[in-house]
């Protein structure tokens, strides 16, 4: 992965603005060396009907290399989340479910039985999986713990 072949990136939306979808990316742009490319379009939403949104929605999947769920749109859309779901496993994207942000509520038993991975909402675990995901990269990152011995 690097600026000229970054990896590319679907995250769950309804066409509707939404903290989490932009606290993704807030993580993203954070995190050093990391290069991708969005392709969801959530500000664009299409003309048309249900079957229109839907295949709005698999051309935003097909691009990816892999899905982001986010579980915060689930109990309001939970019809247009799990069609992501359901798209990304049908196209061979790995799927990426990420917790509820601020909360230990426990996450749909639909979402998670149809993710590769769920992670919590840190900077590092994210764009780890993301690469494991979409890369097969090993990250194989160390913490480095300093000990002050008298």
């Amino acid at each position: 992965m690097s600026q000229a072949d970054p990896i590319r990136v679907f995250v769950s939306h309804v066409w509707e603005p939404s903290d989490d979808y932009l606290r993704v990316f807030e993580f993203l742009e954070s995190a050093r060396n990391f290069f991708y490319k969005n392709t969801a379009t959530p500000e664009h939403l299409p003309a048309g009907d249900k079957e229109a949104l839907r295949e709005d929605l698999r051309g935003q999947i097909r691009a990816a290399e892999v899905a982001i769920l986010l579980p915060s749109l689930y109990a309001k859309h939970q019809d247009l989340i799990t069609f992501q779901a359901l798209f990304a496993q049908a196209s061979s994207k790995p799927v990426v479910l990420l917790k509820y942000f601020g909360a230990d509520a426990p996450l749909p038993k639909a979402l998670s039985d149809l993710a590769n991975v769920v992670v919590d909402w840190d900077e590092r675990a994210l764009v780890d999986a993301i690469r494991q995901q979409a890369r097969h990269e090993d990250t194989a990152r160390w913490d480095v713990i300093e000990f002050k011995l008298d």
